[in-house]
């Protein structure tokens, strides 16, 4: 079991009110599934990102990833569990703007410690599986956004990680170009990635294998998409 969580609660202190995010959450994800969770504002599916991602903890409940209790990890532990286990792609894309593509992508292999040669090398496979091995040059604003956004998964598969965490990460394109980015992820799913996908649309969410609906904190569907959308093109046809 690559994600296993039990009884989740997430718990705000707002003033003197207590605002609970996550309200019994359980949720179990295989390696290699392609997961959309969604809901409307306010259902908890972000908070629940947070916590799948280390970037927040539970206030009780289990979350236990490759069978590890993620409550039990100091800090450190945490951020090295971040970068070496969780490739994250955001709505905003979060590029360096005054790096080129290639910089970008290998830059959490710079943090990991790794040698010059080996963060290149690795760099350019993750461009080049996501169709921009032309692109590797340029900075963000000589890219569209759709290239943006395939830097930014570019970066987050760079580690090779057991989980790539997308929140929202159409939100900033248009339809066609959001296709084509779904496109790339519908690819990285194909070659063995765990894909959890973040999202209040549906037709995003409809990529998916299988669709988490959350409200008011709690999984109120978890449901095989039995007819997933098909991607408009392969990632790799060209830029977008």
């Amino acid at each position: 079991m690559l994600i296993d969580i039990r009884d989740l609660h997430r718990v705000y202190q707002v003033g003197e009110s207590e605002v609970r995010a996550l309200d019994g959450v359980d949720l179990s994800i295989e390696q290699n599934e392609y997961v959309a969770i969604m809901g409307p504002s306010g259902s908890g599916k972000s908070t629940l990102m947070n916590i799948l991602g280390c970037l927040d903890t539970p206030s009780s409940g289990s979350y236990k990833l490759k069978g590890k209790e993620i409550a039990e990890r100091t800090d450190d532990e945490l951020a090295q569990i971040r970068n070496a286990e969780i490739g994250f792609v955001f709505q905003t894309f979060n590029l360096l703007p005054r790096a080129d593509a290639l910089h970008n992508v290998e830059l959490p292999l710079v943090y990991a410690g790794m040698r010059h040669e080996e963060r290149r090398k690795r760099a350019k496979e993750s461009l080049e599986l996501v169709g921009l091995g032309d692109r590797m040059k340029h900075r963000p604003n000589e890219l569209s956004g759709g290239q943006r956004q395939r830097v930014a998964i570019a970066r987050a598969l760079v580690n090779k990680p057991s989980i790539i965490l997308a929140d929202e990460p159409t939100g900033n394109l248009d339809s066609r170009t959001g296709e084509e980015i779904m496109a790339a992820f519908e690819a990285i799913w194909k070659q063995g990635n765990t894909v959890i996908l973040v999202t209040h649309e549906l037709d995003i969410a409809e990529h998916a294998r299988r669709i988490v609906r959350m409200r008011d904190g709690r999984v109120e569907s978890d449901q095989v998409n039995a007819n997933p959308r098909a991607a408009v093109k392969p990632a790799v046809a060209g830029p977008s």
